[in-house]
């Protein structure tokens, strides 16, 4: 249970991020790269702060070069798919190639995947598809392509998340390690004015919903396994459409709930299979 419980607090998190990114860089008050800047030097800060405290310069051994290259490729594509891609195809297509990476992961690991497991992921996908998927005729081939980047970057550095290690060490090495790569990118395709309403969202994506909450998340990887991680990851569209509806306002629609109540059903399903053969 308090597994369960954490991990939902992650997927909230993470649901947190795309609705706070949402809200900046949709709302016109900074540009996507601007928001991805921010985003790391808060995070980079709070971690470095906590780090500290709890284990001296301890965290200043854990960078980790795949980690800080997975991170940066995760966040920087992240931001650029997102200045052209609507928020529900470019979530379908993020957390279907990181289920797909994931699952990759954990077969060329050894790793055993009841079928359970795999028709819990289908079932979940499915859900997603039929809820994000229609009326995204015609995406930008270069958008979805780069979409698909950050979930590879984000399933990589998810898969690395299994090895261990203190997490808030790991997690702000490899922020610190990103932020030159985010600010290189933002001195070379800067996109836009930005006023304290977009800068006060991304810092508070940067701090708490991304540091604290990528920390967590490598606090608990080790104890859900690769396939287990991605199938809870397909909650995360659910949750960020849910907090549409009661922070934004949007519509409730049958295919909504039915869709929804689908991922649900799948990730309980996929999550329900035994972690090993008896």
């Amino acid at each position: 249970m308090r597994i369960f419980l954490l991990t939902l607090v992650v997927m909230t998190a993470f649901a947190a991020n795309s609705v706070l990114n949402r809200a900046a860089v949709g709302g016109g008050h900074i540009g996507s790269l601007d928001f991805a800047a921010l985003r790391l030097v808060s995070g980079t800060v709070v971690l470095a702060v906590v780090a500290s405290l709890t284990g001296g310069r301890r965290w200043l051994s854990a960078f980790r070069p795949v980690n800080i290259g997975a991170l940066s490729l995760y966040m920087l594509a992240f931001s650029f798919a997102y200045r052209v891609l609507p928020a529900g195809a470019g979530a379908l297509i993020l957390f279907g190639t990181v289920q797909i990476t994931m699952f990759g992961g954990a077969i060329a690991g050894g790793e055993w995947i009841p079928w359970q497991r795999w028709l819990g992921a289908a079932l979940a996908l499915a859900g997603l598809g039929w809820m994000l998927l229609p009326g995204t005729q015609g995406l930008p081939i270069a958008a979805a392509v780069t979409m698909a980047a950050a979930g590879v970057g984000w399933g990589i550095y998810s898969l690395r998340g299994r090895a261990g290690g203190p997490p808030i060490d790991t997690t702000a090495a490899s922020f610190l390690g990103a932020v030159p790569l985010g600010f290189l990118a933002w001195a070379l395709a800067p996109d836009g004015a930005l006023n304290g309403h977009g800068v006060t969202l991304a810092i508070l994506s940067g701090a708490v919903t991304s540091g604290l909450g990528y920390a967590l998340w490598y606090a608990i990887l080790p104890a859900l396994g690769a396939t287990r991680a991605a199938l809870w990851q397909l909650t995360v569209p659910v949750i960020a459409v849910l907090a549409g509806t009661v922070l934004l306002g949007e519509a409730v629609t049958a295919r909504l709930v039915l869709s929804c109540a689908l991922v649900v059903g799948g990730v309980a399903f996929g999550l329900a299979a035994p972690r090993r053969q008896t």
